[in-house]
């Protein structure tokens, strides 16, 4: 008899199972209150449930929240998991504490199909989607460590949340249900880089959380330089997904802006961002770059008055921003540091979907750049050429041939 993973069934599904075994249907209650509130996850320690209920339930049922890895733990609070399922995936979660508030980072995916140029997790390539309890299962692991609750979530570790729709809807209707977690979705945000159709399905879910974008870039090629998934959802279809969530939602919606020095930090820049932003009632991240982060031997932080300027740029003209300041940076905790000495062991799969997210496959089978990820050009363009040169003789910083400025 195959078992059943207990960590993806929702409350109506332990209602049914209990209700196949003969049992009545409160003993859902007593499981789910085990499960989330009291986060026991061995089922022979739930001494409520009579010693032959338990017998039965392990015959037919798996239980267990991620194993943890690694801890490391920043200067300024921060705390940065390494978490390991069954099959000996791995993935990182991230803790911040906000005042008397702490906040939970969540991954959707082990690796990332996105291959975005300025980020750790996507150099390491992509595994597989996370299932629901996996997800919920880095939730509740990191309250049990604690020993007390976390206030709010952000998927925004690693993967692309809304190439897992089907595992992330389901995770968000067990982390908000009165009989498991309990968490109001106004406290639960999902990042995206841009899925335009994901974004629209979203909007009309029970419920929907509240919503953040990885934008990067106003021009669609630069965007798409830095940002593959661009190629696929232009910034016009991903305008148009991000209308029609505010007006199904009526939230406002959260930019999230990293600051590139010489590729994305200018004041042309900084106005594009303002009319593309237009009509739109939104809440602007500016986040500098933080160096210590993969593609440090090309990408650098910007000048800090360049992050001034940009900043006041869009105040003037009326829009809600910050700067947001990098935290855990003496632990690494750079978004997929961690992971990426995890993957180097792993295969890589395809991703999750009918569409190719990052590079195509010819472009996978080239010779690779110094990071390890796949070029995005044939060795005749100008970028081709200019990492040949450098393979030729290494740099010590970024080539100003390159096509992003120094």
């Amino acid at each position: 008899m195959k078992k059943i993973l207990g960590m993806n069934l929702e409350y109506e599904e332990w209602q049914e199972l209990l209700k196949s075994l003969g049992e009545p249907a409160y003993r859902a209650d007593q499981i789910c209150q085990w499960i989330y509130e009291k986060k026991v996850d061995v089922l022979e320690e739930m001494t409520n449930l009579s010693k032959d209920l338990r017998a039965l339930l392990e015959e037919r049922v798996i239980l267990g929240f991620p194993r943890r890895m690694k801890g490391e733990r920043s200067r300024d609070g921060t705390k940065k998991y390494l978490w390991a399922f069954r099959d000996d995936a791995t993935v990182e979660s991230v803790l911040m504490r906000h005042g008397q508030h702490r906040t939970a980072c969540l991954s959707s995916q082990v690796g990332c199909p996105l291959d975005c140029a300025f980020c750790a997790t996507g150099s390491g390539g992509f595994q597989r989607n996370l299932e629901a309890g996996e997800i919920v299962g880095q939730f509740l692991a990191m309250e049990k460590q604690l020993e007390g609750p976390i206030q709010n979530i952000v998927f925004m570790g690693m993967g692309e949340p809304l190439l897992n729709q089907e595992n992330l809807f389901k995770s968000l209707r067990m982390l908000r249900h009165p009989k498991m977690r309990q968490l109001g979705i106004r406290h639960i945000t999902v990042s995206t880089a841009g899925i335009a159709p994901g974004i629209q399905k979203m909007a009309l879910i029970e419920s929907p959380p509240r919503l953040a974008v990885s934008l990067h870039a106003a021009d669609d090629a630069l965007r798409s330089e830095l940002m593959p998934v661009n190629r696929l959802h232009s910034l016009e279809e991903l305008r148009r997904a991000l209308y029609f969530y505010q007006e199904k939602t009526g939230d406002r919606i959260t930019i999230e802006y990293l600051l590139l020095r010489g590729i994305n930090d200018e004041a042309d820049h900084a106005r594009a961002l303002v009319s593309w932003l237009r009509g739109m009632h939104v809440f602007v991240n500016l986040i500098p770059y933080n160096a210590s982060s993969e593609g440090e031997n090309f990408f650098r932080p910007p000048f800090p008055e360049r992050v001034i300027s940009f900043q006041k740029i869009l105040e003037e003209k009326g829009i809600n921003v910050e700067v947001r300041r990098s935290r855990g940076g003496d632990v690494a905790a750079a978004c997929g540091q961690l992971k990426k000495k995890e993957l180097e062991e792993k295969t890589e799969t395809p991703a999750p979907s009918g569409r190719t997210y990052g590079m195509g496959e010819k472009k996978k089978e080239k010779a690779k750049d110094r990071r390890g990820r796949p070029r995005e050009m044939a060795e005749g363009s100008p970028r081709g050429e200019d990492r040949k040169k450098r393979t030729e003789k290494p740099s010590k910083g970024p080539s100003k041939k390159r096509r992003f400025p120094d």
